[in-house]
């Protein structure tokens, strides 16, 4: 088994039911915390694009400029790695019923926002960003590749690396297939060294063969079970509140990553 080891510097969190890693914290100590607002701010965004923009790009966007205000570096100069179990599937539930009925009325734009890294393409156009962009997906195994494709991108090239994981709810015979009923949206800036920034030590070790080592989620009616992408992050999440803790997320049909996770000291 292989091993790679990062450092988390900027967390970013959203759903309907929290807004932010700090009200994912409160949660968890049981404290209150403040409601997100109806959809994704997005303020990296100029406000023309904003509005233009379909809610996979809000949501990503919005997840992305938390992490990196919180890693206090630039967007400008970080790689990124944009991760979605399926894409937008509001634009891919429309053009099927629309290619399907009337094909002569598809709309440019919203074909345009179909592609898989229309979030990367927003992103780095807002940010002025000229570092190397990937958009990847692993159908439920999508936060566990992303991990895996940031953290070795951070290692090889010794720089700091932004990650985002989201998706959106689905609709129509597509949302029914992806039981995705709620958008959720995660986001880490990973960093080679340690710095006065760091958060959390990351060490990620590959699974092969990983059938038998990955357990199914209880059922418990919680909001992250709305979506895949949350159901999977949820450990993961939880280990980043408590400072400590290891899980094993899913990488590929049969490859695993154990995630052991420790507070710098």
């Amino acid at each position: 088994m292989s091993t790679l080891q990062v450092h988390v510097e900027g967390i970013g969190l959203w759903s309907p039911a929290l807004g932010d890693f700090a009200a994912l914290r409160a949660q968890l100590r049981g404290e209150p915390a403040d409601a997100p607002a109806a959809r994704p701010a997005a303020a990296m965004l100029p406000a023309n694009e904003r509005r233009r923009a379909p809610e996979s790009v809000l949501l990503a966007v919005e997840v992305a400029g938390q992490a990196v205000a919180m890693s206090g570096l630039a967007a400008s100069e970080l790689p990124c790695v944009f991760s979605s179990a399926y894409g937008d599937q509001s634009i891919s539930d429309y053009m099927c019923a629309t290619l399907a009925a009337a094909p002569t009325e598809l709309s440019p734009t919203r074909f345009h926002n179909s592609v898989h890294n229309a979030p990367a393409g927003y992103w780095t156009i807002a940010t002025g960003c000229h570092a190397t962009s990937s958009a990847i997906t692993a159908g439920p195994a999508s936060l566990g590749a992303g991990l895996l494709e940031a953290a070795s991108l951070c290692v090889a090239e010794q720089r700091p690396v932004l990650l985002v994981c989201s998706d959106i709810a689905g609709h129509g015979p597509l949302g029914e297939m992806t039981g995705t009923r709620s958008p959720f949206g995660l986001a880490l800036v990973l960093a080679p060294t340690v710095s006065p920034r760091t958060l959390a030590h990351l060490d990620l070790g590959l699974i092969p063969h990983a059938e038998g080592q990955l357990r199914p989620t209880p059922v418990t009616g919680a909001w992250y079970e709305t979506n895949p992408i949350a159901t999977s992050a949820w450990p993961l999440m939880q280990n980043l509140v408590l400072g400590e803790g290891d899980c094993t997320l899913a990488a590929a049909e049969t490859l695993a990553l154990r995630v052991v996770l420790e507070t710098p000291v």
